[in-house]
């Protein structure tokens, strides 16, 4: 029998990239020369140096063909894990989980030192995780963990002070067992959704309403997942949201009797209605399969027609029709393990692997893709990426 949890709220030619990988050692004059040159978008990456024991971030200006070099001062030596901005600030978590640091991103690329947020240790007594952003860079979230109990966790949501960057509490959403992943916005900002599947056995889709102060509260998005084969269910995983009111969602087939992945993950389209609702005319039949093996990441492109997926045996690239099903587009762009990816406004997708120690930089269109210039680029342990967009 089927175990389930239902929770109130909450192409076009043949490709064949390099396997090999650049390291950037651009530097002083030069680095700074190009970090000044109106790029395409910066880059920052958070990852961990040798030992292990430390990390920082490097930041990089992507040009109008997506070729990166290091910005003024890169790598920044800032031990910070999780990683969020905004368009004027990068925030970021401190190492020890019980801080958000706030960074200014100036002209040229360069981060400056802005303020630090204390977590109230009195109510919130867990480690801060991944960090998200709604739709205008007004609130910014954190998915903390232990609250209240082991295993819990909830979003805290913070009104962010934009001409300091400094950070106020307004509040979190009700706490429980699944909720650990950032949730994301539909285009009027006042709805939001997440998915878990926890250990093959228990879904969620969870449902947010953003309140006029930024609060993220909990709604019931009444949100069913398509019928599975003879013997399965699906069980969600992540999601993304276009530029209207569509959220794409990740669905693993798994076995009611073995609680195992039962063939490759497919894709849904849902369709957020008037109070947070959500309906669906995905079937097993015009979901598209994936290719990339376990889905780790999903991103929509900032024109709403393209939907990136990463995982554990490589990504690609679908086109996204809006409530219609999603379709085939790229075909696998690397075989490589990727973790995280993420858009700039000029088609470029930016993806990390921590296992490959690469960062990837594709140029892709509704109609075209290739590798940009220089990429894989080497980076030792990336954990956490976010490009700022040329605004």
């Amino acid at each position: 029998m089927k175990n389930q949890i239902t929770f109130v709220l909450c192409v076009v030619t043949a490709f064949c990239p390099s396997s090999r990988s650049q390291t950037i050692t651009v530097v002083g004059d030069e680095a700074s020369a190009s970090a000044s040159s109106s790029p395409a978008a910066f880059v920052y990456v958070a990852r961990t140096v040798s030992g292990g024991s430390e990390n920082e971030i490097d930041g990089f200006a992507a040009a109008a063909n997506g070729k990166l070099t290091r910005v003024a001062g890169s790598p920044f030596q800032e031990n910070v894990k999780s990683i969020a901005e905004s368009g004027k600030f990068l925030f970021a978590t401190n190492s020890e989980g019980t801080q958000i640091e706030a960074f200014r991103i100036e002209s040229n690329g360069a981060l400056r030192y802005a303020t630090t947020t204390e977590v109230d240790p009195a109510s919130q007594s867990g480690t801060l995780g991944p960090l998200f952003l709604d739709r205008i860079g007004e609130s910014l979230y954190d998915t903390e963990s232990n609250v209240g109990a082991y295993g819990n966790y909830t979003y805290q949501s913070f009104a962010v002070d934009n001409p300091i960057g400094g950070l106020k509490s307004t509040g979190s959403s009700i706490a429980n067992s699944w909720l650990n992943l950032p949730a994301s916005f539909i285009a009027n900002n006042l709805y939001a959704y997440s998915a878990t599947c926890l250990q093959n056995m228990y879904w969620g889709i969870f449902g947010f309403k953003r309140s006029s102060s930024g609060l993220l509260k909990d709604i019931d998005p009444q949100a069913t997942t398509p019928a599975g084969r003879n013997g399965d269910f699906y069980c969600p995983s992540l999601t993304a949201t276009d530029l209207s009111n569509h959220v794409a969602i990740s669905m693993q087939p798994i076995g009611q009797t073995d609680f195992a992945p039962d063939g490759a993950a497919q894709l849904a389209t849902y369709t957020a209605h008037s109070g947070g609702t959500l309906t669906t005319a995905s079937t097993l039949a015009n979901m598209p399969t994936v290719s990339v093996g376990s889905v780790k990441d999903l991103s929509m492109a900032p024109s709403g027609k393209l939907l990136a997926v990463a995982g554990s045996g490589g990504l690609e690239v679908f086109h996204f029709n809006g409530a219609e099903p999603i379709t085939h587009d790229t075909g696998l762009l690397t075989k490589d393990a990727i973790d995280q990816i993420v858009w700039d406004n000029t088609n470029h997708l930016y993806a990390i692997s921590r296992a490959a120690g690469k960062l990837f930089v594709f140029t892709v269109s509704p109609t075209s893709y290739k590798q940009a210039p220089g990429s894989p680029y080497s980076i030792e342990s990336p954990q956490n990426i976010v490009v700022q967009p040329e605004l």
